[in-house]
């Protein structure tokens, strides 16, 4: 029997959906992009033009989930690594966006650069328990222009062979995403039907779909890639003071969004992902650590399934700034309890000081507590196997199990989970070995990998045809 976590009850689901239809109906949504506006005003949606406010009959919102495909694929360039949305699966999506790493030599907190993201995105791309992407670190010597984005694209795939989920800012550049996801994956049929790359946007809160993100999407209309809805309500700040009333609001956003897309385009594939979250009383800011972003986490995910939606909730958040003690203890509350409500994607691991920190040893430890949970999501197996109590008639009273073939055959099928981090033997062995300290294995983790691991490599032609792209790209430029 597999272990759930329930935060919220079938009726308590069905009355976040009532009032956020109250919300749509009655407050709205400021949408500002015209021709996002547009498209629900087509779709019958009331749309003021006066105060970019939209309102959102109860019929439109229900159109849009009828439409809406409850299954679909993430494809990647690597071979068997598609991912199966709503299927039973679950994987990490890395967090992104920090503004600082932790400098590998210094251990001091400075400014991302495109070394610092490369050295993140080949790590992501080694941890199997990884399956998505996302942009970690701002890169502080990355300029901003067409050619450095067409760049940015070749370093990408480059480097990560998995799924990448990433917005794009201008719609001006989704023609060179497009040409270049054509290079590398094929015609755009096969980009329709395989899915390598999703889009990820993220409503402004409280109730505004903002403009060039969601234009940028806009701009990619007709190519059926999959687009991940993420507000970021800030219980107390951004969003109500309670838990219940930040699962509506941010439940309202993603509904909008969801009317948009589907007016735009009928059948998009759609993936709920709100990222809840709770103020820091102490300071008006994000709070990272709190154990109430683990019970959001697992409240997005059970109104995604509410709606039959794929579900991708965020957890493993910390407000420590470097990892510790008090790093891993928050994060693995707030990893444990959204993963025990089984998201398609669980959105977190890396990052530090509330999202802000990259760090690539807290990365290597978020990967274990993701095994973990993943073990403890898995539950007391109760087939048929599972249950050798004959071993108990041939050992009897005062025995014991350690020889029984039984016991052997458990260990390696995964009755137990053997910790691939941290001390597992004794006193006297540890100290023999000098004492070794969860942060010193972790960095020596990361530089084995960093090392030795080669990403699936791009084919020559495919390198030399992205090069004719970025060169134009930078002839445009200037």
């Amino acid at each position: 029997m597999k272990t759930r976590v329930q935060v919220l009850s079938h009726a308590e689901r069905a009355q976040v959906h009532e009032r956020t239809l109250c919300v749509l109906a009655k407050t709205g949504v400021r949408v500002d992009t015209a021709r996002g506006r547009q498209c629900l005003r087509e779709a019958g949606a009331d749309v003021d033009e006066n105060t970019n406010v939209v309102r959102f009959p109860r019929s439109l919102v229900e159109e849009a989930l009828r439409l809406t495909p409850k299954q679909f694929a993430l494809g990647a360039r690597r071979p068997g690594w598609d991912l199966q949305m709503n299927a039973g699966g679950s994987t990490l999506c890395v967090d992104g966006e920090a503004l600082f790493t932790i400098d590998p030599e210094t251990h001091q907190r400075r400014l991302g650069t495109i070394e610092d993201w490369r050295k993140a995105t080949r790590l992501i791309d080694a941890l199997d328990e990884v399956g998505v992407y996302w942009h970690m670190i701002e890169e502080s010597d990355r300029p901003d222009t067409t050619g450095d984005f067409v760049a940015y694209l070749r370093d990408l795939f480059a480097n990560f062979s998995k799924h990448v989920q990433d917005p794009i800012a201008d719609p001006a550049h989704a023609p060179w995403l497009l040409e270049v996801l054509q290079v590398i994956f094929g015609d755009a049929e096969t980009i329709r039907h395989e899915h390598p790359l999703s889009f990820l946007l993220c409503p402004q809160s409280p109730l505004v779909i903002e403009g060039p993100y969601t234009d940028a999407y806009l701009a990619l209309a007709g190519w059926d890639i999959p687009v991940a809805v993420m507000p970021m309500p800030l219980m107390g700040a951004t969003a109500p003071p309670s838990l219940a009333s930040t699962v509506v609001l941010g439940n309202s956003e993603v509904l909008a969004m969801l009317c948009l897309i589907q007016a735009a385009a009928p059948g998009t594939p759609f993936i709920y992902a709100p990222a809840l979250a709770v103020m820091n009383p102490r300071t008006g800011g994000y709070g990272g650590g709190p154990i109430e972003h683990g019970l959001l986490g697992a409240a997005a995910t059970e109104m995604a399934r509410y709606y039959g939606l794929p579900a991708e909730s965020s957890g493993l958040g910390s407000d420590a700034h470097v990892p510790g003690v008090q790093a891993t203890y928050e994060r693995a509350m707030n990893g444990l309890i959204p993963m025990l409500s089984w998201p398609d994607l669980l959105v977190g691991p890396g990052l530090l000081g509330g999202s802000m920190v990259l760090s690539l040893e807290q990365m290597v430890i978020d990967a274990e507590i993701f095994r973990m949970a993943r073990r403890a999501h898995q539950g007391v197996g109760t087939d048929e196997e599972s249950w050798v109590t004959c071993a108990i008639d041939r050992v009897g009273p005062a025995g014991h199990f350690m020889a029984e073939e039984s016991t052997v055959q458990a260990i390696h099928e995964g009755e137990w989970y053997l910790s691939q981090l941290g001390v597992h033997d004794t006193f006297e062995s540890w100290e023999a070995a000098g004492r070794p300290g969860l942060i010193e294995e972790a960095r020596d983790e990361v530089h084995q990998i960093l090392n030795t691991h080669e990403p699936l490599p791009l084919d020559e032609d495919v390198e030399r045809e992205l090069e004719r792209i970025e060169k134009r790209a930078r002839e445009l430029d200037g």
